[in-house]
């Protein structure tokens, strides 16, 4: 099987971060010293993804232009000797990756948005990662890596694969909550997905506390099913409604997250990530935690 395509969604207005988010897009942000959209976009080549859509929107330029090759920039890093930054800013885009943009031309929804990469999937299986959910798995064997292994997963069973964890109750109103025919609570535990509900307003007949943490490998069976989706929670299309919609058609897989996920699209959830990252980072960490002032 061909290396599976990757869709990144990132023509949200990132609201919930407002006013950062005004005028610089939320996956621009950093996280200690590069961009959280960097991060995916290295998640996904270390999972073997050698191709990335981004679904863009016009206030999202600089998503685009940070994969591409700035020449000047570039020849001055070079002339004055700063080769450990040239090395960095030349490994923005990992080697062998090809970064293609699409726009989605309405904010209908995060199925829209998905749906806008189709002509350039085809008709294939495909990764969807969301782009303000980050995965810290550090404190796992780089073996565990959640990503790489749904992929592996679909190829060995070819069920779809949705990431998920565990929430307090009175978060779940907040995600996409999943019921599986078989207890799924530890890392890396599998098992079928036998419901799929987009934000429910009334938890009081859920027994699940399950909800998808924001990445997808996805059969092609998918994109007629999308195809169709009427617009659900919020008024918008939504990506879950297809899936599960696929559940009743096909096997789905949950597969419990290894690692902590966070989500850098709530404030709490990025000042979590920032410090989170900041105390591991080879060059910054021991610094940072001792609060020592450079």
């Amino acid at each position: 099987m061909k290396n599976l395509k990757a869709v990144i969604p990132v023509a949200g207005l990132g609201m919930h971060l407002l006013p950062a988010t005004k005028a610089i897009p939320k996956e621009m942000l950093p996280i200690v010293d590069k961009p959280m959209i960097q991060y995916i976009v290295d998640e996904c080549a270390a999972a073997g993804v050698t191709e990335i859509i981004l679904v863009t929107h016009a206030s999202k330029n600089s998503v685009e232009n940070h994969f591409d090759t700035t020449f000047e920039l570039e020849a001055l890093l070079e002339s004055r000797k700063k080769n450990a930054l040239l090395e960095e800013v030349q490994k923005i885009c990992p080697q062998g990756m090809t970064v293609m943009n699409v726009r989605q031309g309405e904010p209908l929804g995060l199925g829209h948005a998905v749906l806008s990469a189709k002509p350039i999937i085809g008709d294939a299986p495909f990764v969807v990662v969301l782009p303000d959910v980050l995965l810290d798995d550090s404190t796992y064997d780089r073996g565990s890596d959640n990503l790489a292994s749904m992929i592996q997963r679909y190829q060995e069973t070819g069920h779809s694969q949705v990431l998920v964890q565990s929430l307090p109750r009175d978060e779940l109103p907040n995600y996409s909550v999943i019921s599986c025919n078989e207890d799924v609570s530890r890392p890396g535990d599998a098992a079928l997905v036998q419901s799929f509900i987009e934000k429910p307003q009334d938890i009081s007949q859920i027994d699940s506390d399950l909800a998808a943490v924001g990445r997808y490998v996805l059969s092609a069976d998918v994109w007629p099913l999308l195809e169709k989706t009427e617009p659900g929670a919020w008024g918008r299309i939504q990506l879950t409604d297809a899936i599960a919609a696929l559940v009743n058609q096909q096997p789905v897989d949950a597969v419990y997250l290894t690692g902590r996920s966070f989500n850098c699209g709530l404030k709490m959830g990025y000042m979590q990530a920032f410090v989170s990252y900041g105390l591991r980072n080879k060059k910054l960490g021991a610094d940072f935690r001792t609060g020592r002032l450079c």
